[in-house]
């Protein structure tokens, strides 16, 4: 992987604030099992192999190198116009890259129909057109890769359930141009979720939400990838939600992957390094918070 950012062996304090509201440091290395650019743990369910993708003659993205696995939250993080979304687009082959290849269980999407990768991948986008359908109606498009001849009581039954955790059923015959953008971004994780994906990919999917939903969004996320043991990965701009919703973390700076790590990896040094910007991280609750200075 390039541009390699690796702190082996580098011992440095890591902050720890407890209940009586008092920072507690302790030493803290980088060992191997920190190293930024460790790889994912288990067997990746999803791997990005060798990934580069261009706009015309503008590279965007250059040798991406990263799995997940399944039971896991990646967050892919870094400032605006490095290239997350697009490498997020590359993950479902709404974008083909020119090189490289995306791998579902081994199996490179970019031979499968547009049905069988629906069918392993779900996604929603950071902005999604809202259609004259109610609300009921849109998520029930989530088991369209799975219909072969018509539905079946399961298919509604997976719906309704599905518009429960999500507090959607009050609403389900409400019109989904007719409701609000943060409601709007909750019918399209329901609806992605309803597909049984192995992989869910969500880009920015608490940008139209106050803090509450956001909240109730990423506990229903992470309670998705829990019960069902899919992958995530999701953009994020909120860095402390990411750091505590998500297992690992890549940060993209300049189209390439700059550093990769889980929680105890996040340091100043590399928030300064990939957004430019001087920060304290100290825990709180066994929870990094990035604090700018």
């Amino acid at each position: 992987m390039t541009g390699d950012h690796s702190h082996h062996g580098h011992m440095h304090d890591h902050e720890h604030m407890h209940g009586d509201g008092v920072i507690h440091s302790h030493p803290h290395s980088h060992e191997e099992n920190h190293e930024h650019h460790s790889d994912c743990p288990g067997e990746a369910i999803l791997k990005v192999d060798g990934v580069a993708f261009s706009y015309k003659s503008h590279s965007v993205l250059a040798d991406i190198e990263v799995g997940v696995s399944r039971g896991e939250i990646l967050a892919i993080l870094g400032p605006n116009g490095v290239g997350k979304s697009t490498l997020l687009r590359c993950m479902n082959m709404i974008l083909r890259p020119q090189k490289g290849a995306i791998l579902v269980d081994n199996a490179d999407l970019s031979k499968m129909s547009a049905n069988e990768i629906a069918k392993n991948v779900g996604y929603v986008a950071q902005r999604s057109e809202a259609a004259r359908m109610t609300v009921f109606d849109s998520v029930l498009l989530g088991r369209k890769p799975h219909i072969s001849w018509k539905l079946t009581k399961e298919d509604y039954a997976m719906v309704e359930d599905a518009l429960a955790k999500f507090g959607l059923s009050s609403m389900q015959l409400r019109y989904i141009d007719e409701i609000s953008g943060g409601e709007l971004q909750r019918v399209c994780v329901c609806r992605a979720i309803v597909q049984e994906p192995s992989v869910l990919l969500l880009d920015e999917p608490t940008s139209a939400l106050d803090l509450s939903r956001q909240m109730e969004i990423l506990h229903l996320i992470r309670h998705v990838v829990d019960q069902h043991n899919c992958a995530t990965i999701m953009t994020m701009h909120d860095l402390n939600l990411a750091l505590r919703f998500a297992d690992r973390f890549v940060f993209m700076k300049g189209g390439k992957i700059y550093a990769a790590c889980d929680k105890w990896g996040v340091t100043p040094e590399l928030i300064q390094e990939v957004y430019g910007i001087e920060v304290d991280v100290i825990f709180h609750n066994e929870l990094p918070v990035v604090i700018p200075k």
